[in-house]
């Protein structure tokens, strides 16, 4: 069995996970702080804030920049159900646009059509690591008859008065877009570190600032971990200094800071992580290579004019085949050992969203990449003759199918 996308846990990984169970110190402490300030360094950014996942990330932007019942966020139809969820739980309404058929990214035109007086924020996702526009986004929202709409209702989105663009780099952390790093482009992004992620904590995330224009991004850092602790002010690697034990609560936060262990992690992870990404840039060109050759396979983009994927996702497209057919070819893939996977089921088609009135009638594009999208594994270790595997068993099955 070919699995679909292992962590990459060695000697290194264990040595790294036992030195901080040994030390004394497995909660949020020194290697938290020390994997803040590389992962700085490895972006081109000043400040970073690690969580427990991207999801707490983007809660605490929104937290932060005061959304609330009566506004609007916009988000792509075609992502994660994580990406829409925060919206929810701050009592904003999502307004969910179409996607692009040459990326599987947010439609910069649909964004402009859905702007009204009540949008406060726009959540892009890199889906697949691949970079959202940034540009085309910021040339909308910076447009004077755009920026005349934005209604600022608190002290933040007065300082900032326009709609803020929060990118959701779950899937790119190593990608590009103009030369730079993502995380680099939105006015705050939220990196994720999860079991299945190119660089894992296990769980685990992280938030970086780009509103220097406006605020210091040093007191983000601890506004974000003081509510990322229940709103305390000090973490308890502070308090257990000499006579560091009293403390404060300044708001009534949340409790998603990352922890030491997962920290050790994501050293060991980030201090190879050149490694990582040069072996799965290899992957996808073996797949696209191979795949190419067949008529049937809709390559994807992952290097454009100014962009370069994390290569997080190889999203397979088959030419032609309906939503029936593509689960055939799934499951007729897995039946000759190899693990396959669809990123993502649009939220329209998810039934809380449904429930909440959306229909993915309304978003024909995303439907149409979902219905025959097809993500094939990648991963560190696997191996070139693996890829051929894989490349052979979908070759079979998808003659089976379109051919039968």
């Amino acid at each position: 069995m070919i699995p679909f996308s292992p962590p990459r846990i060695d000697e290194k990984t264990i040595a790294s996970v036992t030195e901080a169970l040994l030390s004394g110190w497995i909660s949020t402490g020194p290697k938290t702080r020390l994997f803040e300030d590389n992962l700085a360094k490895y972006l081109g950014t000043d400040e970073v804030v690690c969580l427990n996942s991207a999801t707490a990330g983007l809660q605490l932007i929104l937290y932060w920049l005061g959304i609330g019942q009566g506004d609007e966020v916009i988000v792509p139809a075609y992502t994660y159900t994580a990406s829409v969820n925060v919206i929810v739980h701050t009592g904003a309404t999502p307004v969910l646009v179409d996607v692009k058929e040459s990326d599987f990214n947010i439609d910069p035109e649909k964004i402009k059509e859905a702007i009204t007086e009540r949008t406060k924020a726009i959540i892009a996702v890199d889906i697949a690591g691949y970079p959202a526009d940034y540009e085309k986004i910021f040339s909308i929202i910076e447009n004077p008859s755009v920026q005349s709409l934005f209604s600022p209702n608190n002290a933040v989105q007065k300082t900032m008065n326009r709609i803020m663009v929060i990118g959701d780099a779950a899937h790119s952390i190593g990608g590009k877009y103009h030369e730079d790093f993502t995380g680099k482009q939105a006015d705050m992004s939220s990196f994720s570190f999860h079991a299945v992620k190119n660089l894992t904590t296990a769980e685990g995330g992280a938030v970086v600032f780009n509103v220097a224009k406006w605020f210091d991004h040093k007191e983000l850092k601890q506004k974000f971990k003081t509510s990322s602790l229940h709103g305390q002010n000090k973490d308890a690697f502070s308090k257990v200094q000499i006579g560091g034990w009293r403390y404060d609560v300044l708001e009534a936060g949340f409790k998603c800071n990352m922890t030491d262990l997962q920290a050790a992690i994501g050293l060991v992870e980030l201090d190879r992580y050149e490694d990582t990404l040069a072996r799965r840039a290899s992957i996808f060109n073996q797949y696209s290579k191979a795949l190419s050759e067949y008529d049937w396979a809709i390559i994807p983009n992952y290097i454009g004019k100014n962009s370069e994927t994390s290569y997080h996702l190889y999203m397979l497209r088959i030419k032609g085949i309906d939503e029936k057919t593509r689960d055939q070819i799934i499951e007729e893939i897995g039946r000759n050992g190899v693990a396959v996977n669809v990123h993502y089921i649009p939220i329209p088609m998810l039934t809380f969203y449904k429930n909440l009135g959306f229909n993915i009638s309304d978003y024909p594009v995303s439907y149409r990449l979902f219905e025959n999208e097809i993500t094939l594994p990648v991963y560190y270790n696997l191996t070139d003759e693996q890829v051929e595997i894989v490349i052979q068993t979908l070759v079979m099955a998808v003659k089976k199918y379109i051919h039968a």
